[in-house]
């Protein structure tokens, strides 16, 4: 499944895992947002269910088993870079470069010990209150916020 510059969107997982008032990040060690810190997840692989993914793709990148809670959003990510106009005076196209439809979960752990791998860098718990020192875009941070607020509320 080519990734970059892909024929159609591609549907990502992701977990928001949250313990009291802190979050599980994980810094990229791949594109997009490659040295970026966001949530754990990655690409649905054919014949995985969404849960399935969440789980397999937590387990690689941090170690973790974790229970899928529920739905916390459904978002697009679209990166775009200018095309090739290949020299004519025209302007130059948008080309998509990725495209997700990503489905975060709130989930908890169940069990394991943390630790970085797969695809990610890096991988530790963050307090609520230190998000911003980790540069997250505006959209995970929201969605990390939503699902304080789950949790919160009992979910």
């Amino acid at each position: 499944m080519k990734r970059e510059f892909p024929a159609s969107p591609i549907v990502g997982v992701g977990a928001v895992i949250v313990d009291g008032d802190r979050v599980l990040l994980v810094r990229r060690g791949q594109e997009p947002l490659k040295g970026e810190w966001s949530l754990p997840g990655g690409v649905l692989e054919l014949g995985e269910t969404l849960e399935q993914g969440v789980r397999r793709e937590v387990l690689e990148e941090t170690g973790l088993r974790v229970e899928v809670v529920s739905v916390v959003e459904v978002l697009d990510r679209i990166v775009t870079q200018p095309g090739d106009s290949a020299g004519s005076n025209e302007v130059d196209e948008i080309r998509i470069r990725f495209h997700y439809v990503l489905i975060d979960y709130l989930c908890r752990v169940l069990s394991g010990e943390l630790s970085a791998s797969s695809d990610a860098d890096d991988a530790r718990w963050v307090m609520r209150d230190a998000l911003d020192e980790f540069k997250l875009t505006s959209v995970t941070t929201a969605v990390i916020e939503k699902a304080f607020a789950m949790t919160e509320a009992g979910g």
